[in-house]
């Protein structure tokens, strides 16, 4: 019955999640979780330089650090941690190969944080481009080598 229901050309996509949710409880449409805010964590071999390399390099906050293990550091409101390890953090090689990223920072104004970041020493993976899905970025790699995306809608 579903089947035949759902081939119908006239059934819209919420009207057919009700008719899924009538025959199956789990397919109805769940309330949205209240969220308000994520928090990245990045592992790092030296807490102490990664902390120096978002407070100077990129402007950050140091909002707390526990022991001599973890920190975060914050800005715009958003926090990042970071995590003391023993070992290089293996998805860095992976996100180097494939032009993934660890991070994605949405800025205002992408080319005056370039201009700003260039500055102050951080080396450019990729400079300021224009890309096919409207908006321009530009990558650094943090002193650990995580990938961090910086992008400004057009």
């Amino acid at each position: 019955m579903i089947v035949r229901v759902l081939r119908r050309e006239s059934v819209t996509v919420p009207a057919v999640a009700l008719l899924l949710a009538e025959y199956d409880p789990l397919l109805s449409p769940a309330e949205p979780v209240h969220i308000t805010n994520i928090a990245a964590q990045l592992r790092t071999t030296d807490l102490a330089a990664s902390i120096a390399f978002y407070t100077t390099k990129l402007g950050f906050t140091l909002d707390f650090q526990h022991d001599d293990f973890y920190a975060g550091v914050s800005a715009g409101g958003y926090v990042v941690h970071l995590k003391l390890v023993d070992e290089a953090d293996p998805s860095i090689a992976y996100a180097q190969r494939g032009e993934h990223f660890h991070l994605y920072l949405a800025t205002s104004d992408v080319m005056a944080d370039a201009d700003r970041l260039r500055t102050a020493g951080v080396r450019f993976v990729r400079d300021v481009h224009e890309t096919p899905w409207g908006t321009r970025e530009f990558v650094i790699e943090d002193e650990q080598g995580h990938t961090l995306y910086f992008g400004q809608r057009n």
